[in-house]
Parts: structure tokens; C-alpha cells; sequence
């Protein structure tokens, strides 16, 4: 654990907060349908013709169950157009490489997972996906599914901060804004600079190199080219993290250098954090949204330490036997980043619900892997997903102030609202839900044929992997521990449907009671402080509010992690390793 690494995680957290209130700034424009920002004059006549196209009366607002509804039927359209484009895929332009068509199976995981946000992947890429499949089936939904996760959070956001009103905004237009003035124009300056740093982007057909030091019968190399860049930029700013390659982020042209590797785990946090501050700024309590992003931090740094330890110290029976160093456990590490910024970008990219990797998860220590697979069961809601971090967490606020309203005898109030039963049962529901789907497809899986054929190593890591398969797919993430194969050979299509009902679960019923949540609040009056009034913002609230994630988030979680992770750990001092 060098200064160079304490140095590197100062940066990112300065530079975090220091870009967190531009962002938020700019966001509050561009969630407010009469905001103005400096791309109006450019986009806002293709703005104006998007709304005639598709009908829209931008005037008018939706109330919370016509906003589910419009988003709901939205991400059914996605699904269907993804799904018949991986079916048709032989047949559609722009394979150069004459890939098949996915298998029923595999089309359906795939479109389902880039739907949700989610972007687990039971392929390599590369050899799977064409150039028309990567731009118009992935990418686009890389743009579609972020803005859904912004606009939801947008409206929950409605919900707390008017009082006595019916609506929460309007989706079509919610998710237009934030593709038309957020999204696109980030994206767009990101993959530029990613170009400039080495990413490819082109439409050449692969390319083969003949090896200076052959393996064996192998003399050739195939490099593989394609639009990259601009893939890459909106799964990191979109919290996607579906990897053009099958490599992902460690692939040296998804991510040539520590410059590009640095901007990423930072693109990954940025839309994320700068929603805390448009929180505060749309209930004018700046302080609450400061006191929100704390916690995240808190919950982040100690992840980020924990896994950086665990890593730094290694494995002390490779240590024993001569075969590793000192210097901790590189294995599955890229040289070009190492133990910390593959430490750092693991914490990242599972703190959001991106699922990026620099690093193989699967190779590293079992408390390393421990890290990222308890920030995924936390509901991300460390900076979480674009958007869904941030409804994310406000579900543990109200369930906090609820809890302080017990401590002290008063009715709970949430900034002036009281919380009341329904309030309280719907946000118990959205977390219940991830638990349920976790924890029951995990099981279903472990004492299955087919969970168990998919395994790769044995014993408490085996687990893990089938755990953090169904924890990644639920919370949205995407990212996996490798050792797992999700799409067999043989067919066998156990995994690529479950994996995908659990995505569905862990984005959509998890959705609904949120909804229905922002849909009572928006309802409620404002009543004045009082002595009583617990409230929202400074440590007492925020060290509340870390207990509630910690206890009600993640207690549910410790008997699972302990047949995996924890018990592989005090087996791996004991001398063994599975």
C-alpha cells in the first residue's frame, strides 16, 4: 500500500467532489423541461420534432402510474427490437466477420440485460456481436436504459420536493432531455478523447498478425477492430459496463492507459454524484444532498480500502510456495494498472451498477472479491447506477427517518412530509424484492444439475460465483466472477433465462414500488418544523442513514456470504484453495 496509491485515491475523491455541483447544476436544466443551457439553440428544434413524432404533448404531466406505464411499454419496445436484431443478425448488414445469429436463449439474456441497465454479458464479444448488433442493438439501449434510470430518479425526486400535486413529470420528455442534452453531448466529447488515447473506432474487418513467438501450432493472432469508442464512453457515463471485448476495460483498446483508465472510473461516478447535488437543489436543502453524498463516500472509501488490502497482502499459501511475490496478488490484474487501480476501479464499478472490469473479479483474494459482491448487495446505492442510486438511496432515508420517528415517539416527516404506512411498506417491498430474487435464484442454482455444471471451481468459491452471478444480474450490475458459464456449449439455456428474470426483477419490481412511493409523497402537504422534526442533513442524520443501509441492506446478505467468501477466506488459511 504505497503513498502513490494514497495519492491516486485523494485525486479521484477531490476531483469527484469537485465536479459533483457543475454536474448538478447542469442536470436541474436539463430535468426541467423549461431549463435552459447553452445546446438549446442546436438541440432544441430536434427536440421539438422528436415530441411530433412520437406524439407527445410535452405540456403535459403524468401522474406516477402513467409515468410507469409509458416506461414500462418503452422497455418492452427495447426488449423486442433487440431481441429480433440478435435473431436476424446473419442476415442484417455491417459482418464483416459473418457472425451467426444468437440462439434464442442467448438473444433473450442479451436484450433483456442491456434493457435493464444491466449489460451482463454470457458472451465474448468480439466473436459474438456484429458491428450492426454492437451500434444499433447495444449501444443505442447503452443511452435508452440510462435515461430511463435519470428520469426515474427525476421523478421520485418530484415526489419529495412538490406537495399537494398529482404528477411527477412527463417520461417521454424526461428521457429525451437526458439523452438529447446529457448524454449524447458527454458521450460524444468522452469517445473523442478516447480516440485520441488510442481506442479504435472504425468499420474494418479484423485484422490477423502472425506471432514473433509462436505457442505451439498457433503462428496467428486475430486483432479485432470496430466502432469501439464510441461504445466505451456510454458505458461509463451510462453506468452500462457491457464491454465491446470480452476482456472489457482490460483490454488495451477499450482502455490504452492509466489516463484513460483514471477518466473512466471517473465517468462511471460523475452523472451519479452530481444527481445528489440536483437533490438538494430541488428540495432546498442543499445541506441533505451533501449529507447523502457523505454517506455514499464513507461506504465507498471503506470498500475501496478493504479490497485494496486484501489484495495488497495476496494469498499466503502462493506466498509459501514461492510462486507469488510479496508485493500482493496479481493475479488477474493487468501489469498497466495493478493491485490498487484494479482495486479501485472493482469497488467503482460495483458501487455503481456499471459492471465495467479492468480486472478479473474471480481471481482475486476472498475478501477482495468479498468487496465488490457486498457493494452490489447493497442495492448500489453507493453512487449506484445513473439514477437508480439515487432512488436507491432515497429508499433508505425514508426508512431512516421512519426508524428515527420511532426512537423519539413522533410521526416520521421526510423535509416537512409526514411517512406513513404505505410509504413505509413500499420501500421495504423494492428492497424484499432483491432479496427475494437473489437469495432464491442463488439456492435454485447451487442444488440444480445445471447451476452446478456451470462451475468452474469447487466448494465456497463456487457458491460465490453462482452468488455473485445472481446478485450482479438483480442489482443491475453486470460485472461476474468469470469462473462461471453462464451460456454452455451444450445449450442448456437454465442460466440465460434466470439471469434474465432476475434482471427483470431487480430493474422493474423494484421500479413500481418506487413509483407508487413517489406517487403518495407527491400527494402529501408540507407541515412547518418543530421541535420535533428530525432533521435531514449533518452527522446525526447521516450516521442514521448509514446504519439503516448497512443493517436493513445488507443483513439479509451475511448467512449466504458466509458459506461463500468469508468461510473461503479462513479456509484459504488453513492452507486451502478451491
Amino acid at each position: 500500500m504505497h503513498t502513490n496509491d494514497w495519492l491516486q485515491l485523494a485525486l479521484f475523491i477531490g476531483v469527484l467532489a469537485l465536479i459533483t455541483k457543475p454536474i448538478g447544476i447542469y442536470l436541474t436544466k436539463v430535468l426541467d423541461p423549461q431549463g435552459k443551457t447553452w445546446l438549446d439553440p442546436l438541440i432544441r428544434p430536434f427536440e421539438k420534432i422528436t415530441y411530433r413524432l412520437m406524439g407527445v404533448d410535452a405540456s403535459k404531466e403524468h401522474g406516477w402510474k402513467g409515468y410507469t406505464v409509458a416506461m414500462l411499454v418503452f422497455s418492452a419496445v427495447g426488449v423486442l427490437f433487440t431481441y429480433a436484431i440478435l435473431r436476424l443478425q446473419h442476415l442484417l448488414p455491417m459482418n464483416p466477420q459473418g457472425l451467426p445469429a444468437l440462439s434464442p436463449a442467448l438473444a433473450f439474456n442479451t436484450a433483456v440485460s442491456f434493457t435493464t441497465n444491466t449489460n451482463w454479458q454470457s458472451y465474448g464479444g468480439e466473436s459474438t456481436m456484429s458491428y450492426f448488433s454492437q451500434m444499433v442493438a447495444l449501444t443505442i439501449h447503452n443511452f435508452t436504459s440510462a435515461a430511463v434510470g435519470i428520469s426515474i430518479a427525476a421523478a421520485l425526486v418530484r415526489g419529495v420536493s412538490r406537495h399537494s400535486a398529482t404528477t411527477l413529470g412527463n417520461f417521454w420528455v424526461d428521457v429525451t432531455r437526458t439523452t438529447y442534452y446529457l448524454l449524447l453531448p458527454l458521450c460524444l466529447v468522452f469517445a473523442v478523447f478516447l480516440v485520441s488515447q488510442g481506442t479504435i473506432q472504425n468499420f474494418k474487418a479484423y485484422d490477423t498478425a502472425t506471432l514473433v513467438e509462436p505457442a505451439g501450432e498457433i503462428t496467428t493472432q486475430t486483432i479485432v477492430q470496430g466502432p469501439m469508442a464510441s461504445q466505451s464512453a456510454i458505458k461509463m457515463l451510462g453506468t452500462n459496463g457491457g464491454g465491446y471485448t470480452n476482456a472489457n476495460s482490460a483490454q488495451p483498446f477499450e482502455n490504452p492507459s492509466p489516463r484513460t483508465n483514471f477518466i473512466q472510473m471517473l465517468s462511471i461516478f460523475a452523472i451519479g454524484s452530481g444527481l445528489t447535488w440536483y437533490l438538494g437543489k430541488s428540495t432546498k436543502n442543499q445541506a441533505h444532498g451533501w449529507s447523502v453524498w457523505a454517506v455514499m463516500m464513507i461506504l465507498f472509501t471503506t470498500g475501496v480500502l478493504a479490497c485494496w488490502w486484501a489484495e495488497a497482502h495476496g494469498n499466503p499459501i502462493h506466498q509459501a510456495l514461492g510462486i507469488a511475490s510479496g508485493d500482493g496478488n496479481m493475479e488477474g490484474k493487468e501489469v498497466r494498472f495493478g493491485i490498487f487501480n484494479s482495486s479501485l476501479f472493482a469497488t467503482i464499478t460495483t458501487a455503481a451498477s456499471c459492471g465495467a472490469v479492468n480486472s478479473m473479479h474471480d481471481s482475486f483474494t476472498a475478501i477482495g472479491g468479498l468487496v465488490p459482491l457486498f457493494m452490489i448487495e447493497l442495492g448500489e446505492v453507493v453512487i449506484g447506477g445513473v439514477g437508480a442510486g439515487l432512488y436507491g438511496m432515497l429508499v433508505f432515508v425514508v426508512l431512516a427517518v421512519f426508524i428515527a420517528g420511532l426512537m423519539v415517539g413522533r410521526t416520521p416527516e421526510y423535509l416537512g412530509k409526514k411517512i406513513q404506512a404505505f410509504d413505509v411498506k413500499m420501500s421495504m417491498l423494492a428492497l424484499l424484492v432483491l432479496t427475494a430474487s437473489i437469495l432464491g435464484f442463488t439456492a435454485w442454482a447451487a442444488v440444480s444439475t445445471w447451476g452446478q455444471a456451470g462451475l468452474n471451481n469447487a466448494g465456497p468459491h463456487g457458491f460465490s460465483e453462482i452468488l455473485y452471478a445472481y446478485s450482479s444480474a438483480t442489482a443491475n450490475n453486470g460485472s461476474a466472477f468469470a469462473g462461471l458459464t453462464a451460456n454452455p456449449s451444450n445449450g442448456d439455456p437454465h442460466y440465460n433465462v434466470t439471469l434474465a428474470a432476475a434482471m427483470l426483477i431487480g430493474r422493474f419490481l423494484m421500479i413500481i414500488p418506487i413509483m407508487a412511493l413517489a406517487g403518495s409523497l407527491v400527494k402529501k402537504k408540507i407541515a412547518p418544523p418543530s421541535a420535533g422534526t428530525f432533521p435531514v442533513s449533518g452527522s446525526l442524520f447521516s450516521i442514521l442513514l448509514l446504519g439503516t443501509v448497512l443493517l436493513v441492506g445488507a443483513l439479509n446478505f451475511l448467512p449466504a456470504l458466509a458459506l461463500g467468501p468469508i468461510v473461503e477466506h479462513f479456509l484459504m488459511l488453513k492452507g486451502q484453495l478451491f
